[in-house]
């Protein structure tokens, strides 16, 4: 079997796992009592079913050991398949965690708990972790000592496994930024031709797609904790396994690829420091409530959110198509910079941060006042 037709093959096998299997998942949730009740703070009216992420994950998995036979030697060597089963036991792991807290509502602590040990299993356990620094403006990758790559990893996975969770707020939402996400990764781990990543890659794809079908609005199950979970994960670790060797990577890539995530995630930090709440107190202030509050549906809240999220993406695959040199280095600069900038007036013009607090817009609208004066006289 060909690289192309495995990888296809895969792709068709876990979508069609996760459409046979997600509706045996819904009435799982209800019988085990792992339902959402809906709040003040949430959007839906009715009682939903979770653990959506069951059938992701085992659509994955299942397209996984059906193919695993057919891989072609040589195609994966040992170092691969280690990679792999990295992903396979940490993501196990998240998994049940995140189905317990959807059942029975674990605490904030003991959920980060898990979350570490899924990250030290990866890192300590199979010894994947980030070796390689991009340092702006270097003249190439930079090795890092262990002691700082082992809990840079680990953090790194930890922050990029809560990113997803907190974005998951709308039907389809925390589903198709990932499968954005994890497209890009698949796109730009064949440009470079890594297997491993491509192959997890077109499995999460399919299993996503597949789920999607019951999850885009109106939703007939949500993914829960189990799924945005083991989506912050899997990017997180596919994110770092397909950039760590390759030297022509900037250190921007990983981070434009989940933009999306990083950004609303960042901006709910700043935002309940602003207001002096808690950082984990969850409120009604992320990117998806504020575009609902602006006016937009439900759907073109979602489809908004996946234009951005393309957006990201296609701009992470430009910059790791440009070849690291001086002149590079100067456009991943300029890039951060208008990115932030773009960034800044988004959140200000939709009041992600305080709707009362515009320091940019205002300090722009004083300039262009101060510029028209000047022109009167």
């Amino acid at each position: 079997m060909t690289e192309v037709v495995l990888y296809v093959v895969g792709f068709i096998i876990s979508l069609v796992l996760a459409l046979v299997l997600t509706p045996f998942v819904i009435k799982l949730a209800y019988k085990v009592g792992a339902i959402d009740k809906p709040n003040h703070r949430k959007v839906h009216t009715r009682i939903m079913p979770r653990l959506g992420g069951l059938g992701i994950y085992a659509a994955f998995i299942g397209a996984y050991f059906v193919i695993k036979p057919f891989i072609p030697d040589g195609l994966l060597r040992n170092y691969d398949t280690n990679l792999i089963n990295a992903m396979l036991a940490g993501g196990s792991i998240i998994i049940v965690i995140g189905a317990l807290d959807d059942r029975f509502e674990l605490s904030a602590k003991v959920k980060l708990l898990g979350q570490i040990i899924a990250a030290c299993v990866v890192v300590l356990g199979f010894g994947v972790k980030i070796d390689l620094l991009n340092i702006p403006f270097g003249e190439a990758m930079q090795p890092i000592a262990s002691w700082i790559s082992i809990p840079l990893t680990i953090l790194w996975i930890v922050g990029v496994t809560n990113a997803i969770n907190l974005i998951d707020g709308l039907d389809g939402l925390a589903a198709g930024v990932s499968a954005i996400a994890i497209g890009t990764i698949m796109v730009m781990a064949a440009i470079m031709g890594f297997a491993p990543v491509i192959l997890l890659s077109v499995l999460l794809l399919g299993g996503i797609i597949g789920f999607l079908a019951y999850n885009f609005h109106p939703a007939k199950i949500f993914m829960g904790d189990t799924g945005s979970l083991f989506l912050g994960f899997s990017l997180a670790t596919l994110s770092m396994l397909g950039f760590k060797q390759v030297t022509i990577v900037s250190f921007l890539t990983p981070l434009l690829i989940i933009g999306v995530p990083l950004s609303d995630t960042f901006f709910a930090i700043v935002r309940r420091w602003v207001n002096k709440k808690p950082i984990f107190a969850p409120d009604k202030g992320h990117l998806h409530h504020c575009l609902r509050e602006l006016g937009y549906s439900h759907r073109k809240t979602v489809l908004i959110i996946y234009a951005i999220a393309t957006f990201f993406g296609i701009c992470a695959i430009l910059q790791s198509t440009i070849v690291q040199s001086t002149a590079a280095n100067w456009i991943t600069f300029a890039v951060i910079l208008v990115l932030v900038f773009v960034l800044q007036i988004g959140a200000e013009l939709i009041g992600i941060v305080d709707k009362s607090r515009r320091p940019v817009l205002s300090f722009i609208q004083r300039v262009l006042m101060r510029t028209e004066q000047s022109r009167s006289k």
